[in-house]
């Protein structure tokens, strides 16, 4: 007597599901690739409509004279101070500061290394420096 099976066995897999773990894991690496590597080069600059809770009260302002001179004043004084001379002058308004913070006024046409030269002596002295803007 011979039986013959009424059910047979598929050999092949569903292929739905696996399709959708691709897709899936697709959407997920491009999702977090985008992530990783974030637009260094895109600048947002700040607008000002917040207030600063310190009240600086030494002022640095950079004014440009054109062929890359600048001149720096102390407190809005018209007789410039050399730049070699700026930190001894900052060191000595501010010595008495219990929470010495100054702010730095920048031409719009002052290169930005400039300004970070001036940040430069605030972290040498330990200082909190406000950057000044315009109002929107």
């Amino acid at each position: 007597m011979a039986f013959k099976r009424t059910t047979k066995v598929l050999s092949d897999l569903g292929s739905t599901s696996m399709t959708d773990l691709v897709f899936l894991l697709l959407i997920f690496f491009l999702v977090t690739s985008t992530l990783v590597n974030p637009n260094a080069l895109k600048l947002l600059l700040p607008k000002s409509t917040g207030q600063v809770t310190a009240k600086p009260t030494v002022s640095v302002s950079i004014k440009d004279w054109g062929h890359d001179r600048y001149t720096y004043h102390l407190n809005g004084d018209e007789t410039p101070v050399l730049y070699s001379e700026l930190e001894d002058g900052l060191v000595e308004l501010l010595q008495s500061e219990e929470d010495p913070t100054f702010s730095i006024y920048s031409d719009e046409s002052v290169p930005i290394k400039e300004v970070v030269s001036i940040m430069n002596i605030a972290k040498r002295n330990h200082y909190k420096v406000i950057l000044a803007t315009q109002p929107e």
